[in-house]
């Protein structure tokens, strides 16, 4: 065991992924050095797309924009970065955190590398929570809505699977058909929408940070940092349950508590990316996994996939508002293109394995 991996008692919770004994009111926390250093890297490259994403055309020098950041720039620089380009920045970096941990949340309680939110239909269901706020009531609850969908969305698949217990493939197939059905209804809300409604609700059902706006970050934000705080101590005891809940009762793990709780954790995180930028898709199937791959770490991964996520879905968007296209391209046809990619590849690798 290196300096690094050895225990240190320290009063508070441990980072997640990282093995945490509890006794008492003290945790003993071991660091390993490859995951945090992934973590710290792919926050500094998310960190770093963003931040040529305020350069992106040349119209504001950077010289200029980083006047304009600390309140030293001219009042034309100040309202084309911190108006126009930062909240966009910023509420990506936040809503691709957000699916990150959901997808890493998701895929270590079905233990099955397709249980994302987006495909096993918790998305969809936030979506449609939110849609219907949107179209018919007041948008300043479009995060109740979103998280209302959401969560009933999560009860009505684990009815259909709770045999499954959120595991294995029976988890899966019920989320697909209840996030099949519930497309069909969101199409069905848009043929009885006005139609400058129906318009927007489109564009926001693609996965958009297009009308990204400043009082929209902070909220976001503040929702992002609680769940995360609150799945750090959950994490742990989520890892334990690899070993069969016989066995991680025996460690003083209530299995069923547990998955609850992670569930609601990971259905509040959808909540937060999808109210905030629409469901957008594959990052959070693809963070997880590319994470693990560079951490060559074991469990949940959830501060790496975050981090991953955030840079996927910031590259993401610079693409999207890179290419020359007739009008501004949502972010979520970049992912959901990207995301197909990934799937292709993982398909050939298997198949020469």
């Amino acid at each position: 065991m290196s300096v690094l991996e050895k225990p240190v008692a320290v009063r508070g919770r441990g980072l997640s992924g990282s093995p945490v004994a509890v006794r008492g009111r003290v945790l003993s926390l071991r660091i390993r050095p490859r995951p945090l250093a992934v973590t710290l890297l792919l926050t500094l490259l998310a960190a770093g797309s963003g931040a040529l994403a305020l350069t992106r055309d040349g119209l504001v020098p950077p010289a200029e924009v980083l006047g304009a950041l600390f309140g030293a720039g001219s009042e034309q620089a100040a309202f084309v970065v911190l108006e126009l380009r930062l909240p966009r920045v910023a509420l990506g970096l936040v809503v691709g955190a957000a699916l990150g941990a959901a997808g890493a949340l998701f895929q270590q309680l079905s233990r099955n590398p397709l249980g994302s939110p987006d495909i096993v239909g918790f998305n969809s269901g936030a979506a449609t929570g939110a849609l219907l706020v949107l179209l018919h009531g007041d948008p300043a609850y479009v995060a109740a809505g979103a998280a209302g969908g959401g969560l009933a969305t999560a009860v009505i698949v684990q009815l259909l699977a709770r045999r499954g217990s959120f595991r294995g493939n029976r988890l899966i197939l019920a989320g697909i058909a209840v996030g099949s059905l519930l497309a069909s209804v969101n199409a069905y809300l848009l043929t009885r929408a006005a139609l400058d409604h129906a318009q927007s609700a489109q564009l926001w059902l693609i996965g958009s940070l297009g009308s990204a706006e400043t009082h929209q970050v902070l909220p976001a934000l503040l929702g992002l940092g609680a769940l995360l705080l609150a799945a750090l101590p959950v994490v742990r005891r989520l890892d334990l349950l690899e070993m069969g809940d016989e066995a991680a009762g025996g460690l003083g793990v209530d299995a069923g508590r547990t998955r609850v709780l992670v569930l609601l954790i990971a259905v509040g995180l959808s909540a937060v990316a999808v109210s905030a930028a629409g469901p957008i898709v594959f990052v959070a199937l693809c963070a997880p996994q590319l994470a693990r791959r560079l951490s060559r770490g074991t469990g949940t991964g959830l501060l790496p996939a975050a981090a991953m996520g955030a840079l996927l879905l910031s590259a993401s968007d610079l693409v999207a508002i890179s290419l020359p296209t007739a009008g501004p391209l949502p972010v979520g046809v970049v992912t959901g293109a990207l995301g197909g990619v990934y799937l292709a590849w993982l398909l050939g690798r298997g198949r020469r394995r």
